[in-house]
């Protein structure tokens, strides 16, 4: 992830700054619209009130701008499940509920982009070595604290890595079947609801019977 970053101009000065943030404003909105494939460096430029030679000394193509842009909003996701005023050694039911809806609030307000991610995963080896590397990072964040905390390193024989990787794919599945592809759902499912939804799923996976919450 670091290298794709790195392949970017870095600005030097405060103007040069602000043109990168109004590139990616602008990209954002680009890839939301158009998705990965469709997207196109002229329309990212025209957006940012630049020429296309202008993009380019920012960004080498395409591909970088959207690096930046989703290496930002990788780290979004993350820092937003892992602050918790609960504690996850006595409360694990409400630290896994804020857990969840941090993460969820940030892939809601972001679902366009996701949709542009996960576009990008399926067609670009790049995307999926950054979404690969950033699904590892929650899993085994999560694994560390339940066999650190609670001692649980198997779930009826299966290793908890192997449990934690599936409840992650049930919650960023949910996430795009409800928001991601919004247009297409059948009912509309809040970010409230679909806390409480995976936190239950989680919880019962992981600890089974009734929820512990404090």
């Amino acid at each position: 992830m670091a290298a794709i970053r790195e392949a970017s101009f870095a600005p030097a000065t405060a103007k040069g700054v602000r043109t990168r943030a109004r590139i990616l404003d602008t990209a954002r909105i680009v890839f939301a619209r158009d998705g990965f494939v469709e997207a196109k460096m002229s329309d990212i430029a025209a957006g940012s009130q630049l020429s296309v030679g202008g993009l380019y000394r920012y960004f080498t193509d395409k591909e970088n701008v959207f690096s930046a842009l989703i290496a930002d909003l990788i780290a979004q996701l993350y820092d937003a499940s892992g602050h918790t005023t609960h504690h996850f050694a006595t409360d694990p039911y409400e630290a896994l509920f804020e857990a969840n809806l941090g993460y969820l609030r940030v892939y809601h307000a972001n679902r366009d982009v996701m949709r542009a991610f996960v576009e990008a995963v399926a067609v670009d080896p790049r995307f999926r070595e950054m979404f690969w590397r950033a699904r590892r990072r929650h899993v085994m964040r999560f694994a560390k604290a339940a066999r650190g905390v609670h001692g649980r390193r198997t779930i009826d024989g299966v290793e908890i890595e192997t449990v934690v990787e599936a409840m992650a794919c049930m919650v960023e599945q949910s996430a795009y079947l409800w928001w991601a592809q919004e247009a297409l759902a059948e009912r509309e499912v809040s970010v409230e609801e679909a806390a409480q939804v995976v936190t239950r799923a989680w919880h019962l996976s992981i600890f089974g019977g009734e929820i512990r919450a404090g």
